[in-house]
C-alpha cells in the first residue's frame, strides 16, 4: 500500500470535520448517555488514529530502505550513472547504446563510453601524451578525414575602388588525408574491486585507459609507419632544402656538421641555427621535441658568459624552455647517433594534424582471465604532417 492509499481516509476525516454541525456541547447529564454514543468516535479522534497510522507506515518503510542489500541484490553508489553502475559494475547490456565498428552484431561491437568518461580520457591524454599536448587535434564523426591545403599561387591581391581586378595566381590543392588505425586498451579489475562500493570505477577506467593509449599514441606521432596506424612526422621525407623548393611534405633538417654530434666548439650554433631555419610566423608558439638523453646533453650547453641555454621553468606548472622556447620530452623520439633527427623544432599545432572519432567504445570481458574483467577500449585515431614548413629537423651528420 503506498502513501497515496495511506492518506484517503484522513483526507475523508478532515472533510467530515469541516461539514458537521458546529453544535454546543450539551452538558453532563448524569449516565443518561448510552453504550452507543460512548462508543462513536469524533471527527476528531479518526483523524488523530488515521494520522498515528500514517506515521506508523513510514516509519516501517523507513527501517525497511535502511536496512543492507541481501544475497542476490546489489546496491549502487550514490550518483552513479546508469553506464557505469549496470555494465561497468554488472555487466548489465540492456538499455546501453551500442557501437558496432567491425560490422558484428549484439554486444561484441562494444558500447560507446559516456561523454563525462571520454572527457576525463581526452584531459589525461592531454596531460601525458607529449605530441597530443602540442599538436593539432580534431574530432571527426567518421572513419577518416581529408583536408584539402594550398601549395602555390596566390588567390588575392591590392586594387584601387574603381580599378578592374586583375586575374590572380591559380593556387594548387593539396589533399591531406591521415592514415587512421584503431587504438586499444585492455585494463583488468578483480570482480571485488567491482562490487566495493567505494571504488571509483569511472575514474580508475579513465586512467588506465589513457595511460595506455598515450603510450601507444607517443611511438606512432613520432615514428608511426601510416600503415594501420599514425604516420609520425619522423617518417615524412627529410631533405636539406629550404621552404621556397622543397616538394610539399617534406621537411627540412638541419645538419650538425658532425657525424653523430654536436661540434666540439660552440656547439649551440647548431640550436640557433635550427631556430633560424623555421620562419617567424611559425615561430610564435614553437616547441623543441627531443627525449631525455638527448635534453642531458643539451643541458650542460653554456654560453660565453657561463649561462645555460637551458632555463627551468619559474612557475609550477610552466614548461623548460631552451633558447626562449618550450620543451617537450618524447621517450619515442631517438637518441643522438649518426644520421639521426634526435631534434625537432616547430609550430607543432600548425604543422601536425591529429585526426579521432569523437568517441571511445568499450567491450566488457569477465571471461577470459576469471577472476578479473577486462575493458577492452578502443578508439580510431590518425595522424600525419599537415605543413611542412611549420617543423624543422636538426640531423646530426656532417651535411
Amino acid at each position: 500500500m503506498d502513501i497515496e492509499t495511506k492518506m484517503d481516509p484522513l483526507a475523508a476525516s478532515f472533510a467530515a470535520m469541516e461539514e458537521a454541525p458546529h453544535e454546543e456541547a450539551a452538558p453532563p447529564d448524569g449516565d443518561t448517555a448510552t453504550d452507543e454514543q460512548a462508543d462513536e468516535q469524533s471527527p476528531a479522534e479518526k483523524v488523530a488514529e488515521h494520522i498515528a497510522a500514517v506515521k506508523r507506515w513510514m516509519d516501517a518503510h523507513t527501517v525497511a530502505a535502511a536496512r543492507p542489500a541481501l544475497g542476490g541484490t546489489k546496491s549502487m553508489p550514490r550518483g552513479e550513472g546508469d553506464f557505469t553502475a549496470r555494465y561497468l559494475r554488472r555487466g548489465l547490456e540492456t538499455g546501453l547504446e551500442r557501437k558496432s565498428f567491425d560490422g558484428t552484431t549484439g554486444p561484441a561491437g562494444g558500447y560507446a563510453i559516456p561523454q563525462e568518461i571520454d572527457a576525463v580520457i581526452d584531459r589525461t591524454l592531454n596531460d601525458i601524451s607529449p605530441i597530443r599536448s602540442i599538436a593539432n587535434v580534431v574530432k571527426v564523426g567518421s572513419a577518416g578525414y581529408r583536408k584539402l591545403v594550398t601549395t602555390g599561387g596566390t588567390p588575392s591581391g591590392w586594387v584601387a575602388e574603381t580599378a578592374a581586378r586583375p586575374e590572380t595566381a591559380t593556387p594548387d590543392f593539396a589533399e591531406i588525408a591521415p592514415p587512421m588505425g584503431e587504438l586499444y586498451a585492455n585494463p583488468a579489475a578483480s570482480q571485488a574491486m567491482l562490487d566495493d562500493a567505494a571504488f571509483d570505477v569511472e575514474a580508475w577506467l579513465a586512467s588506465e585507459i589513457a595511460a595506455e593509449f598515450a603510450q601507444a599514441e607517443g611511438a606512432a606521432f613520432v615514428n608511426g609507419s601510416g600503415v594501420d596506424r599514425p604516420r609520425g612526422f619522423l617518417q615524412a621525407t627529410a631533405t636539406a632544402e629550404d621552404d621556397t623548393i622543397r616538394a610539399f611534405g617534406s621537411l627540412q633538417y638541419i645538419a650538425t656538421g658532425v657525424d653523430g654530434g654536436f661540434a666540439a666548439s660552440d656547439p649551440e650554433y647548431a640550436l640557433v641555427d635550427l631556430v633560424q631555419s623555421l620562419r617567424s610566423p611559425y615561430r610564435q608558439g614553437a616547441h623543441f621535441v627531443m627525449n631525455s638523453a638527448t635534453l642531458s646533453a643539451i643541458r650542460k650547453f653554456k654560453t660565453a658568459d657561463g649561462a645555460f641555454l637551458w632555463q627551468p621553468g619559474l612557475m609550477a606548472g610552466q614548461p623548460d624552455t631552451l633558447l626562449g622556447y618550450p620543451i617537450v620530452e618524447a621517450d619515442d623520439m631517438p637518441d643522438i647517433a649518426s644520421g639521426t633527427d634526435a631534434i625537432a623544432f616547430g609550430n607543432f599545432r600548425a604543422g601536425y594534424l591529429i585526426a579521432e572519432r569523437a568517441e571511445t567504445a568499450i567491450l566488457r570481458d569477465p571471461f577470459s582471465n576469471k577472476p578479473f574483467v577486462h575493458f577492452y577500449a578502443t578508439k580510431r585515431v590518425g595522424g600525419q604532417v599537415s605543413n611542412s614548413e611549420a617543423i624543422k629537423l636538426l640531423r646530426f651528420s656532417l651535411s
